[in-house]
């Protein structure tokens, strides 16, 4: 390992604007490839919530350069979000190749904003960027990100909205706005007339990309001009997909592998682990997965700068691609490609009390004869409380069995299992459902029923219903679970998941007109049974 040394250094881009970043180098005369992180919360954080810190890195032969992006940090220019990342990646991939003792090879990391300064740098093909690892990012902005099936992720975006706008008060010195801002990052304003489009932010942050978020209900030209999705289609590397079964953005990290395995003639590894957004550690929400879910990722990376800056044989290249870890079981399985294994399917069955008796509804594998409806009121003064899963905060798996007693929640459970069940891959419910309002929610939760009566999500979904099309499908997160012997399997069904998601009013207005005051109460009925047999497709 190499003894490491820092300076601070500056460049410009094509339209003259300064930016800056940290150099660790080596203290060697070798000449060594660069690993670049671009990032917009302060370049000494260097995405340290998850990986090991630069000096780690350039200790192992790299010079890792860590980046302020356009109007961050110290970097000049305004900050508009992802707007200058292409231009600006690329100036700064010829720029750090002509760094003092570089090879000319570069490689990228980072997670969240850093995996998606990644992507961008990809529109544009560059001989010097040779690997990249991009971590729980949107492939396509509108759908792997702000919105879930049409329903506003609120609380992830609003809190990252908040957290940006009070770092752009913080650079201009404005003390009262700051404090204001970060008083309510820790408290989110979710109680304003449109609950969706806070007076904070109207007022604060006008100019904050919440508001085009917002306005942007439907996916357009206006995320079409800002998605990966669309700016990288002819652009070929290896890359290292890295995501989180608890992690809000899994469904971007999944299309763009699927993407990319579908044209890439590189290696195209992907790896799952039990993990939130951050941090990436044993323990996600109340469940502790053990010391098998800590997290690997920077030995893996450093695995993988090896071989395709340096050239060195490693052994990552003689396994199977795809590395998953599977929950309860609390073990890495591995695959040739993610798996897209046979489906089961369990049904609905009721006897109409499935919202006020826990064990009333059940999961069953043959669909009923007969049909059936569960009703629900969805009261929006108090809407059913988010707990865990991949759009709220905290995330990860919580007894949840509070929630599930309440009668605007409809409970589906199955007998205990007489042999172990493994869930891999993609799950969808298949809901007949219908409202008496132009537009409704439903949230879809699987949890385990232990012997003892506790419950603990591991995957969930949410749509937001706009047509009268049946049935409702809901994807689910992507997961890797097992159920135990003896365990049972639960569907809970609501018709709202706040603050994760905006409470829908029923109105059909963009979610930056839903006024509080106009939220409808909403009856929602379920039908099992009969020609209308709602079910869940679990891939095992």
């Amino acid at each position: 390992m190499f003894k490491i040394k820092r300076e601070t250094l500056s460049m410009r881009t094509r339209d003259g604007i300064r930016l800056d970043a940290d150099v660790y180098y080596p203290d060697s005369s070798e000449s060594f490839p660069i690993l670049l992180m671009r990032q917009p919360y302060g370049r000494k954080i260097a995405s340290t919530v998850v990986y090991a810190h630069p000096i780690w890195y350039a200790s192992q032969g790299y010079i890792v350069v860590i980046q302020d992006v356009r109007g961050r940090g110290t970097s000049e220019g305004e900050f508009n979000l992802f707007t200058h990342e292409i231009e600006d990646g690329i100036d700064t991939i010829n720029w750090v190749t002509q760094l003092p003792n570089s090879t000319g090879k570069v490689g990228m990391y980072g997670f969240s904003y850093q995996g998606m300064t990644q992507l961008y740098c990809l529109s544009q093909e560059s001989t010097a960027l040779k690997v990249i690892c991009p971590a729980m990012i949107a492939y396509d902005l509108y759908h792997d990100w702000a919105y879930e099936n049409g329903a506003f992720c609120l609380q992830g975006n609003l809190g990252w909205a908040i957290q940006l706008a009070a770092e752009t008060a913080r650079l201009k010195g404005d003390t009262i706005t700051f404090q204001k801002l970060y008083a309510a990052s820790r408290n989110l304003p979710l109680s304003d007339a449109i609950p969706a489009n806070p007076n904070l932010l109207q007022e604060l942050a006008p100019d904050s990309f919440y508001h085009d978020w917002l306005t942007h209900r439907d996916f357009d030209d206006y995320w079409a001009n800002l998605s990966p999705k669309n700016l990288i289609k002819n652009i070929d590397l290896p890359m290292l997909h890295i995501g989180g079964w608890f992690d809000p953005y899994l469904r971007g990290t999944l299309n763009l592998y699927r993407e990319m395995i579908s044209r890439s003639q590189f290696p195209q590894h992907l790896i799952i682990g039990p993990w939130g957004h951050l941090p990436w550690g044993r323990k996600v929400g109340s469940i502790d997965y053990t010391k098998e879910a800590i997290s690997p990722i920077d030995q893996i990376q450093l695995d993988w700068f090896d071989y395709f800056l340096k050239g060195k044989a490693k052994q990552f290249l003689n396994q199977p691609p795809v590395s998953l870890f599977e929950m309860v079981s609390n073990q890495w399985r591995y695959f040739d490609s993610f798996p897209k294994n046979n489906q089961v399917s369990y049904y609905l069955a009721s006897e109409g009390l499935s919202n006020i008796r826990e064990d009333e509804g059940k999961l069953v594998t043959s669909p009923p004869s007969l049909s059936v409806t569960d009703i629900i009121v969805h009261d929006p003064w108090r809407p059913v409380p988010a707990l865990g899963g991949h759009a709220s905060i905290p995330s990860g798996s919580f007894e949840r069995s509070n929630i599930d007693i309440r009668s605007d929640v409809l409970t589906y459970t199955s007998e205990p299992l007489t042999e172990d069940l493994s869930i891999i891959g993609e799950v969808v419910v298949e809901i007949y459902c219908t409202a008496d309002a132009d537009s409704f929610d439903l949230c879809a939760v699987l949890s385990t029923v232990d012997n003892q009566g506790k419950v603990y999500n591991f995957t969930q979904g949410y749509i937001r219903v706009n047509s009268e099309e049946l049935p409702i499908k809901i994807p689910l997160q992507a997961t890797c679970m097992k159920i135990t012997q003896n365990h049972c399997l639960r569907l809970s069904l609501s018709g709202a998941c706040f603050p994760a998601y905006s409470v829908n009013t029923g109105t059909g207005k963009l979610p930056k007109d839903e006024q509080l005051i106009d939220a409808k109460i909403i009856t929602l009925t379920v039908n099992s049974g009969g020609n209308q047999s709602s079910k869940i497709l679990l891939s095992i």
